[in-house]
């Protein structure tokens, strides 16, 4: 054994990319698809943003003069209203459940879409779901497939709020999962009531510039091999399946979404942006383009595989985007690190229509697949109703920048 020691520098990182060649890239493979990773905040840079920021109420209320004259009472804020539409959807709260992928930690995902049909909130589901899970439940597992959890959304879900968002990158498109969606029976009460939307997906908040990554065995690579990279992390090492995010600039995304909403016409059109250094401009061609929500991924959204230096180095804070992007032209969705009620309300009042839980989703789920997520909306949407009533407002939508101080003030 070496007893070379070196205070102060990573010695145990250099030691495992010593001993695991290429593998030590990313986290530890054995907690591949069992485990959902994302940027820890810590203090390089003064923290997150958006928990630094303080919800701040004025003296003088009239919006609450207002809720009090129409109710003949003095309002409570169990009187404040949740409701909101975005992208082309009603909810009964600001929030939506972020995309989901199909990695075994995502594998439950007909619990999730049980319970987020039963509380009417929209739904995305990731861009890889059809092609490695398959798209109708032929296969064994069938409650992973794309098909399964669109159904148990829909068995569930109220009238005429939610919705599902079915993600797809460039390099999946040959998979042609819109084409199935959009003459499916399973899909066709969403379409009719104009409750289905595609999403193109530009990027991720985890790892921003970098397509997807999935590890997989040798038979899954050799039925992969035609349509995507399969590279190998070392002799002993697992396979690692590449996807291409897609090559953009302002006219191909223009083109992309002109081309999904001639094609598609039943159905909205999302687009989904990385934390990039140019979101604002991105954001703009999208709107302008004819998208009905653009959904924005701070450094701090989950995935289920990513190299390490990305979840640390790469890609804007969820803070810094919005600040980018200013006043939204349009709807703007945003997810990182949301779990509870005032990062929602923070997010709100700095322009988002929306927010997206992930991992936060995941766990309620795994720690209740039946009532979980339901529980956890309960809980964020009493703080969501409390935080918008002590800054005066009796509708979330009113949530504005003129409730917020940040110490960069």
């Amino acid at each position: 054994m070496n007893t070379l020691h070196a205070p102060g520098f990573p010695e145990a990182e250099v030691r495992d990319r010593a001993a695991r060649g290429a593998a030590a890239v990313f986290p530890p493979t054995n907690r591949y698809g069992t485990a959902v990773f994302g940027e820890d905040p810590d203090d390089r840079y003064g923290g997150d943003a958006l928990d630094a920021m303080r919800l701040v109420p004025p003296v003088f209320m009239p919006h609450r003069l207002a809720r009090l004259i129409e109710l003949g009472r003095e309002p409570l804020f169990s009187d404040v209203s949740l409701e909101c539409r975005f992208g082309g959807m009603r909810s009964p709260v600001p929030v939506y459940v972020s995309a989901l992928g199909s990695t075994r930690v995502a594998a439950d995902g007909v619990d999730l879409a049980r319970q987020a049909g039963r509380i009417g909130l929209p739904m995305v589901i990731g861009e890889n779901v059809a092609p490695m899970n398959g798209f109708r439940p032929e296969r064994d597992a069938q409650h992973k497939t794309l098909s399964a959890r669109i159904q148990a959304y829909t068995e569930e879900l109220p009238d005429g709020v939610g919705g599902v968002c079915v993600q797809q990158s460039t390099e999946d498109a040959d998979t042609e999962v819109w084409n199935f969606l959009y003459s499916d029976p399973v899909v066709e009460p969403l379409l009719s009531s104009g409750r289905l939307a595609f999403e193109l997906k530009t990027g991720q908040g985890a790892k921003p510039g970098l397509g997807g990554l999935t590890l997989v065995d040798d038979a899954t690579a050799e039925r992969l091999g035609g349509r995507f990279a399969v590279e190998s992390l070392g002799e002993d090492g697992p396979l690692l399946r590449c996807a291409s995010p897609g090559t953009f600039t302002e006219e191909i995304l223009r083109q992309q979404v002109h081309l999904i909403r001639n094609n598609y016409p039943r159905a909205h059109c999302w687009v989904k942006l990385p934390p990039a250094r140019d979101v604002a401009e991105a954001a703009e061609v999208a709107w302008r383009a004819g998208a009905a929500a653009v959904t924005v991924d701070g450094a701090e959204g989950g995935t289920g595989w990513a190299p390490s230096g990305f979840l640390r180095h790469v890609g804007l804070p969820l803070a810094q985007v919005l600040r980018r992007i200013g006043t939204p032209a349009g709807d703007l969705l945003a997810s990182g690190r949301v779990w509870e009620g005032t990062r929602t309300a923070k997010l709100l009042a700095s322009g988002a229509a929306a927010a997206g839980l992930g991992r936060a989703a995941l766990l309620a789920v795994s720690e209740d697949p039946e009532a979980g997520l339901c529980r956890l909306i309960d809980a964020l949407a009493l703080e969501l109703r409390m935080l918008t009533s002590a800054v005066g407002h009796y509708d979330v939508t009113r949530l504005s920048s003129d409730d917020l101080w940040s110490p960069h003030d």
